[in-house]
């Protein structure tokens, strides 16, 4: 049989199912109608029993202070599980590409992460969260902005939500250092660190702040009814096109596509990838976890569950079209699956029904595959598939927000899924493209052929095997 007609019969089936559960959604997603409700008559009971407070002792001694207690360590706990996701980026990026560039790549998220949470806290929270602005752009200052005259409105429930400023801004900073992340994956091996650098601590203050507000922040996105839970698009799509555009900019490494062909470039460890993307699958019950702003046990238990089945279906669907249509058993293709499913189920984790998260994981299961296969056929060389995990069902995941959940548009979603993604990709286009002129962005062929680690860092990751280089720091040098 033809891979064609493999692949017509795969997506026939996959589309069939689709349609069943599509049918069924009314029904099925009462479930997680219901689970809301039960959120909102806790809240108001909760809220009801608090009060106003005027000093921070009143609020202490009242009520409602224990549940504050609770859903707020709650979302500090779920800050560090996003946290040790950038743990797991690092541990995927370096796994799925070369031995001779593991130090750069480590260095490159090292710096990110830690320039990332001081930019957000610098410029980046303020943007995205300015309060009331003219839901396009909008800027409340510079800082954090806690207020010391006030600090019930600060750091009770009066901020808005059961946490305090400080907590919202430490979960947030987490996701936002995640954009910029995603993009250290599609350009590794061949990026000059400075242009880098530059690139990403741009992105995190400015465009990735500024894409959210449009919805977190109660802009104009906002007011359409564009859902987005915890950020297919707003942070995985943000990252994926931004990623996109870097990678045109930039070209395929070297040997990559040569003479009308396809090399394949083989990542120099499948163990420490894995390990990152189970990292990465933990840290996402805190990512979806989390996004649900309290510990509300029937919501918080749900995101769980519709975030575990998605990444199952998601590494299966893989490991299926795989087999089925390229006649392989490819191990990073299963983990790109997981990563996929997860990726998919992020915009609606909170409002998809159980079957539902299951067949949106087993689409982006299928659509990686493809993606990936996609990209390289275009000579769009992207190391770790990170444009199709996080850009390409990024898009798909916030798309079936409006195909699976009764009442929510599915023209809305394309619009703001449309409007975010090509607002940063042409964001990306504009200031890559302008750092390319100023220094460039990539470095020699001889530093590529050397590695990066021994040219840029002077140091290997593996300095006595995985056949690297141990002379190439003289040959870079003369």
């Amino acid at each position: 049989m033809k891979p064609i007609v493999k692949t017509s019969i795969l997506l026939f089936s996959l589309g069939l199912f689709a349609a069943f559960v599509a049918f069924n959604a009314n029904s099925v997603t009462a479930e997680s109608i219901t689970a809301a409700e039960v959120v909102t008559v806790s809240e108001s009971e909760a809220a009801a029993a608090q009060g106003t407070y005027t000093t921070m002792e009143e609020f202490e001694a009242s009520p409602g202070y224990t549940k504050f207690m609770i859903d707020n360590l709650w979302i500090l706990i779920a800050a560090f599980l996003v946290l040790l996701m950038h743990l797991g980026f690092a541990s995927v990026e370096s796994g799925l590409t070369q031995a001779k560039n593991s130090v750069n790549v480590i260095y490159k998220n090292v710096f990110i992460l830690c320039t990332g949470i001081l930019t957000y806290a610098f410029v980046g929270f303020q943007i995205m969260y300015p309060g009331d602005f003219n839901g396009i752009f909008g800027f409340g200052g510079f800082g954090i902005g806690f207020d010391a005259s006030d600090p019930v409105g600060m750091l009770t429930p009066a901020y808005g939500e059961d946490m305090t400023i400080w907590s919202d801004f430490i979960f947030q900073a987490m996701f936002a250092a995640t954009a910029a992340t995603i993009v250290s994956g599609c350009v590794t091996g061949r990026v000059k660190l400075p242009a880098f650098m530059i690139f990403g601590a741009i992105l995190v203050a400015i465009c990735y702040p500024m894409t959210g507000s449009w919805v977190w922040g109660g802009g104009w996105l906002d007011g359409l009814g564009f859902y987005d839970f915890a950020g297919s698009t707003l942070v995985h799509g943000v990252g994926g096109a931004a990623g996109l555009a870097c990678v045109l900019l930039l070209g395929a490494r070297k040997g990559k596509y040569e003479d009308g062909k396809i090399n394949t470039i083989p990542g120099h460890s499948i163990p420490l990838a894995t390990i990152g993307v189970f990292l990465l699958w933990i840290g996402w019950f805190g990512f979806n976890g989390g996004s649900v702003l309290s510990a509300n046990p029937a919501e918080v238990s749900f995101v769980f569950v519709t975030t575990a089945l998605a990444a199952c279906a998601g590494a299966l669907a893989a490991m299926i079209t795989t087999q089925f249509v390229m006649k392989s058993l490819d191990a990073s293709m299963a983990l790109n699956g997981i990563l996929a499913g997860l990726v998919g189920v992020t915009a609606g984790a909170d409002i998809v029904s159980p079957m539902s998260a299951v067949v949106i994981g087993a689409a982006a299961g299928v659509i990686v595959v493809f993606a990936i296969n996609f990209f390289d056929k275009m000579k769009i060389d992207d190391p770790v598939g990170a444009i199709s995990v996080h850009g390409v069902c990024g898009i798909w995941g916030t798309l079936a927000v409006g195909i699976f959940v009764p009442g929510m548009s599915f023209w809305i979603q394309l619009l703001g899924t449309t409007v975010v993604l090509a607002t940063t990709f042409i964001f990306t286009l504009a200031v890559f493209g302008l750092i390319k002129a100023v220094i460039g962005v990539r470095v020699s062929d001889q530093v590529e052929y050397d590695g990066l680690d021994i040219s840029e860092h002077g140091s290997s990751a593996y300095p006595y095997f995985a056949g690297i280089n141990l002379t190439a720091k003289a040959s870079a040098k003369s």
